[in-house]
């Protein structure tokens, strides 16, 4: 499988075990035909991915995402370290 999309299945999981899940991040088959997106926007989460592995900083990612908010991205970056610590 991709590992893009790996990533994305990996972080959506560990999102997906947080108390509220649905403030960060949700799939819905009538937005953007299914893709996971920040909750209340059509803003992907792998966008978010993409910043971060292409060098640019969280605040680089809101200034240019000013729908998603600090909690949603600050929760999947700790999705994310969590990821690479179990590799």
């Amino acid at each position: 499988m991709h590992r893009r999309v790996l990533q994305v299945r990996f972080v959506m999981l560990k999102l997906l075990s947080m108390e509220e899940p649905n403030r960060v991040i949700q799939s819905d088959p009538e937005i953007m035909g299914g893709t996971p997106v920040f909750t209340g926007t059509r803003e992907p989460l792998q966008n978010l991915i993409d910043y971060l592995e292409g060098g640019e900083s969280a605040e680089d990612f809101l200034e240019a995402f000013p729908t998603v908010n600090l909690e949603q991205v600050t929760a999947v970056i700790e999705a994310r370290a969590v990821q690479n610590r179990e590799r």
